[in-house]
C-alpha cells in the first residue's frame, strides 16, 4: 500500500527536507522554490468531486509537475530492419570461418566482444547497448516472419493478435495527448511480403484506436493539406458537430466503428495541431546533416524528436531494403554503415537528452540471414540463428547475451524466441508480459504466452 504522508512519494533530484519544528535542513531546497506540495496532490486525489478535478488539473499545469511526468513516462523506439540484416555483417561476426564474409571485425568497448567492421561507432558505444545473438525462431518467410515478431505469439486461426506497437499504445499511450500514441514512419509505401502486412490489422482485437498512424514520404503531406481551404473558425464548427452526431451514434448504437471513427478523427486532430513534429524541415539542419542524408536516417532523427515531445511508440521502417538474396555483400555495405551511424547518434542523443533510462531502443529484422552463400552471392532466410540489438529503459548496458558455434550455424548458448523477446520488453517497460486480455465470449489470450521467461541477463 502507497503510503501517501511518505516524503519518498515524490522522491526525485531534489527533496524538501525539514527538521523537527519545521526548520528547513541546511543544504535542503526550499519549499517554494518547488511551487509544488505533496499535499496539494493528495488534494487532487481525495478532494469532492469538482474540487477534486480542478485541483488534479490544475497539479498538470504546474509547469515542475508537467515537466517530471513527462520525464517519467516510458517509450519505445523499433528500428524494424525489415528483410533481414545478417547478423554476420553486424552483431556477431565469424572472422576465419567460411561463414565470415569479407569485412572482419573489430573490438569494442566490451572486452572480449567483437562487432563486424561495418560497426566502428556502435563498436565504440557497445558498453551502452545489448546483443542478444542466440534468437532462434520458427517461420522462414518473410510474412509470417513479420507476423511472427511483430505480435510476439504464434498465430491462432480466427484471431488477430495486436502487434507490439499497439500493445504498448494501450498500455503507456495518453488519452489527452496531441502526438499519436503509435507512429509509424514508413517513407518507403512498397516493400514485398512487408507491404502485404502493413495492410493488415495492427490492432487485432484492442480496436483500430490502437492502430498505428503512418507517416513519413508522401504520408505526410495531408497533415498540411487538411489545414487548407477551410477557414479555422469553420473547422472547428464542423468538428464539434461531427463529434457530438457520432459520439451519440457510439453511444446509442455501441458501434465499435464509430468509435473507430471517432478515434481516428481525434488522431488527425491532434496531428495537424502538432504538424510541425512530422516535418523534415523544421528538424535542426546541424542534426540532419549528423545522421545522414537517407530516408530511413532521417526519419529516425523524427522518431528522436516525437519521442522528446511525449510520443510513447515509434517505428521506423525503410521498405524491405535488407533482403539481400543478390551482391549481399555490396548491400550490406552501404546499409550497415548507416545503421551503425543512426544507433550512435540515437543513443548518443537520447542519453543527453536524459531520455535514454525511460527509453527502449530496440534495432533488429524479422530473422537473420544463412550462414552460406548462394549463386548469386547473397545470403538466403535464416530463423535458426540470429542477433538483435536492445537497450535503454529498464535494461542494463553492455551485456551480450547467447551464443552460437564457430560458424553461426546453431545456438549453443540460451536460445531465445519471439515470446522470450517480447516478455523482456514488458518487463523493460514496466508493462505486465502475462496480463490476460479482457475479451468477453473468446478463448483466454495473454500479452506473452506460456509464461514464457524475459531474458533477466538484460533486465535491469
Amino acid at each position: 500500500m502507497m503510503n501517501l504522508d511518505s516524503p519518498d512519494i515524490f522522491s526525485g533530484p531534489c527533496q524538501v527536507e525539514l527538521l523537527n519544528g519545521g526548520d528547513q535542513r541546511p543544504g535542503a531546497c526550499r519549499v517554494d522554490e518547488h511551487r509544488l506540495h505533496r499535499r496539494l496532490f493528495i488534494k487532487g486525489l481525495t478532494g469532492g468531486a469538482l474540487a477534486s478535478l480542478a485541483s488534479f488539473t490544475g497539479l498538470f499545469h504546474n509547469p515542475l509537475f508537467a515537466a517530471q511526468t513527462k520525464k517519467a513516462r516510458k517509450h519505445c523506439i523499433l528500428l524494424w530492419l525489415c528483410g533481414a540484416p545478417s547478423q554476420f555483417e553486424t552483431w556477431d561476426p565469424k572472422p576465419g570461418r567460411p561463414s565470415g564474409g569479407p569485412f572482419g571485425s573489430i573490438p569494442t568497448k566490451i572486452p572480449g566482444v567483437q562487432f563486424s567492421s561495418l560497426l566502428p561507432r556502435c563498436a565504440g558505444i557497445a558498453d551502452k547497448l545489448n546483443i542478444v545473438r542466440s534468437m532462434k525462431t520458427s517461420q522462414t518467410e518473410h510474412l509470417q516472419a513479420i507476423t511472427l515478431l511483430q505480435r510476439g505469439n504464434p498465430e491462432r486461426a480466427g484471431f488477430t493478435r495486436p502487434t507490439l506497437g499497439s500493445v504498448c499504445s494501450q498500455a503507456m499511450g495518453q488519452l489527452d495527448s496531441s502526438i499519436p500514441n503509435f507512429v509509424f514512419l514508413d517513407p518507403i509505401p512498397g516493400g514485398n511480403e512487408f507491404e502485404t502486412f502493413k495492410a493488415g490489422n495492427w490492432a487485432g482485437w484492442l480496436g483500430a484506436e490502437y492502430a498505428p498512424v503512418r507517416l513519413g514520404g508522401d504520408y505526410t503531406q495531408f497533415l498540411n493539406a487538411a489545414e487548407e481551404g477551410i477557414p479555422q473558425h469553420d473547422r472547428e464548427s464542423r468538428e464539434t458537430l461531427r463529434h457530438f452526431l457520432t459520439a451519440k451514434y457510439e453511444r446509442d448504437r455501441r458501434s465499435t466503428v464509430a468509435r473507430s471513427q471517432n478515434a481516428a478523427f481525434e488522431r488527425l486532430k491532434g496531428m495537424t495541431a502538432s504538424a510541425d513534429l512530422f516535418d523534415l524541415n523544421k528538424l535542426p539542419a546541424k542534426d540532419r546533416e549528423r545522421y545522414g542524408p537517407g530516408s530511413f536516417a532521417q526519419h529516425s532523427l523524427m522518431a528522436l524528436n516525437l519521442v522528446g515531445h511525449g510520443a510513447p511508440f515509434v517505428m521506423v521502417a525503410n521498405g524491405m531494403n535488407w533482403d539481400n538474396h543478390v551482391f549481399q555483400h555490396e548491400i550490406h555495405q552501404m546499409l550497415v554503415p548507416e545503421l551503425d551511424r543512426v544507433l550512435f547518434h540515437l543513443i548518443t542523443d537520447l542519453e543527453q537528452r536524459g531520455l535514454l533510462d525511460n527509453t527502449l531502443v530496440i534495432a533488429m529484422g524479422e530473422f537473420g540471414r544463412s550462414p552460406w552463400m548462394n549463386a548469386a552471392r547473397g545470403r538466403d532466410h535464416y530463423p535458426n540463428a540470429w542477433s538483435l540489438m536492445m537497450t535503454g529503459c529498464g535494461l542494463k548496458r553492455g551485456v551480450v547475451t547467447g551464443a552460437t558455434d564457430e560458424d553461426g550455424v546453431e545456438v549453443v548458448d540460451k536460445p531465445y524466441n519471439e515470446q522470450n523477446l517480447f516478455a523482456t520488453i514488458f518487463s523493460a517497460l514496466g508493462i505486465d508480459p502475462y496480463a490476460e486480455y479482457d475479451l468477453p465470449g473468446m478463448p483466454t489470450f495473454h500479452r506473452v504466452e506460456n509464461q514464457a521467461e524475459p531474458i533477466r541477463e538484460l533486465l535491469a
